[in-house]
């Protein structure tokens, strides 16, 4: 009887659920797009039982489609998007409020209250986080401020707050938990002791009741409730989008960098086995603990990547689906002096900006919707330039290619400009579906579908390699003049 590995890929936009066979190879996909919600400028909201209800009917239908019994299923990994919060009624199981996304700017005010008390150094310290409306910490005490009783219900023990990943176990288990990387990205986590960190949850008002159980990215979680498949399910694997890219990138070593182009763009460096204190305004954060061994990341957070080519899709209605971005950036030779700073949602690392707001420049009468799409998909590349120059400034050992995964990745036009901007090659994977893979490796490694890491890194396959071919100069120009468009972003909603 052939064996598979169930990923749930849970991410902003949509639900994914993939089978691996042994060879890491997706045996069978299902995916799903769930509402999202914006009730005021620069909030974000998901409905859990959305995140929910779509997650299960993908998990359903990619076993149905396969052909494949849930007794052929050795174990479920979850690779969830990270930051957003969810509030729920421990007994029901039924959410309290609307889940605040890692996207949501509501909390940025109280992260300035912080900054001026002068809480900002001992928060990077701890967590080896900015402080930061981005992470999980405010918008818990958002909640419990904001919701009525959840206060009190919370200090009770009544509620149980959980990222998305602890969100899904719960309500495929029954068990109230959250993994190392994915407890690394609420703010509340001392990365260095592995704990929740008192002196924090006391400075955001949280009460520990309140709060999952912290667990290793690889080990026995517990069985699915038998009814959710037909036949009870060991989850095995739990990890942070992003963590799990790398771990399926088989990013396993320092040094190794891979960049995700979904939603945001996640440039991620494999930083060894203690945490490194970045000085360029990177995050330190927890990869993954497999076995007691802890590997630690430095991490760029660009919030707009292919958001991006989404609202030139639903917003401008310049392109039918995302796809199409790559031949109407093409239409035009270069980009005609336009440059797009698609700060939407603020700008993140290296900048930090919440109050920084999307800003085209350059236009002219002879501007074209071609011209645009071309700003928006460069827009990409810069961004993630910056991160991987912060890294290198950061990291004790050079860098020599980029392993690049996530939607936008198939689009070789950026994947080329990308190349040239890094000035080193940027490298496609032949399974990009490497957040799903990450999840599948390391729920496998802990039953024994995979023995070894080394195993798993030697089935790490290239698909295709972009060497850089811009001039050196030409580079330094391109990202001098985008300098000059972030700098015209920056602040703009600042105290409006």
């Amino acid at each position: 009887m052939t064996r598979y590995v169930l990923a749930l890929d849970q991410g902003t936009t949509s639900s994914r659920a993939i089978l691996f066979d042994l060879q890491g190879q997706p045996a069978g996909m299902a995916q799903e797009e769930y509402p999202q919600h914006f009730p005021q400028p620069g909030w974000v909201e998901h409905d859990p039982l959305d995140i929910w209800s779509s997650q299960l009917r993908v998990a359903r239908q990619v076993l149905k489609d396969a052909h494949v019994d849930a007794s052929q299923v050795a174990a479920i990994g979850i690779a969830n998007q990270r930051e957003t919060t969810v509030l729920w009624d421990r007994a029901t199981g039924v959410p309290v409020a609307p889940a605040i996304v890692w996207q949501d700017r509501r909390t940025a005010e109280a992260c300035d209250a912080l900054r001026a008390a002068g809480k900002a150094p001992r928060i990077q310290a701890n967590t080896g986080l900015e402080l930061d409306a981005y992470f999980s910490a405010t918008k818990l005490a958002w909640l419990l401020e904001h919701v009525p009783g959840a206060r009190a219900r919370a200090e009770k023990g009544e509620l149980c707050f959980g990222t998305v990943d602890s969100w899904l176990a719960f309500k495929l288990t029954g068990r109230h938990v959250t993994d190392v990387s994915n407890a690394s990205r609420t703010m509340l986590f001392n990365i260095h002791l592995l704990r929740w960190d008192g002196e924090l949850l006391d400075l955001f008002g949280i009460p520990d009741t309140v709060l999952p159980e912290v667990v290793a990215s690889s080990e026995e979680v517990g069985l699915t409730h038998a009814h959710l498949f037909g036949h009870p399910i060991p989850l095995t694997g739990i990890a942070g989008d992003q963590q799990a890219a790398t771990f399926g990138q088989a990013c396993h070593r320092q040094g190794m960098v891979k960049n995700t182009y979904g939603t945001g763009c996640f440039m991620l460096m494999h930083a060894g086995a203690q945490p490194v204190a970045s000085t360029n305004r990177l995050l330190s954060t927890v990869g993954w603990k497999i076995n007691g061994r802890t590997d630690y990341l430095l991490e760029g957070s660009v919030f707009m990547g292919g958001a991006t080519v989404q609202w030139l899709r639903d917003g401008l209605g310049i392109i039918q689906q995302s796809a199409d971005v790559e031949a109407l950036a093409l239409s035009v030779p270069d980009n005609g002096g336009v440059y797009m700073v698609p700060a939407f949602a603020g700008l993140g690392a290296p900048h930090w900006d919440p109050y920084a707001r999307g800003t085209l420049v350059g236009m002219t009468r002879g501007t074209t919707k071609g011209h645009i799409a071309r700003a928006a998909v460069e827009a990409i590349a810069y961004q993630s330039a910056e991160l991987l120059d912060a890294m290198r400034r950061d990291a004790a050992c050079p860098v020599t290619e980029m392993r690049a995964d996530g939607g936008a990745a198939r689009n070789d036009t950026l994947m080329q400009f990308q190349a040239d901007l890094l000035g080193v090659p940027v490298v496609r994977p032949r399974v990009t579906e490497t957040t799903a893979l990450g999840a599948a490796y390391l729920a496998g490694l802990a039953v024994g579908f995979w023995r070894s890491r080394e195993e798993i890194a030697a089935q790490w396959q290239a698909e295709r390699r972009f060497e850089p071919r811009m001039a050196d100069d030409e580079r330094a120009e391109r990202m001098a003049r985008w300098a000059r468009a972030v700098e015209r972003s920056t602040g703009w909603a600042a105290h409006a």
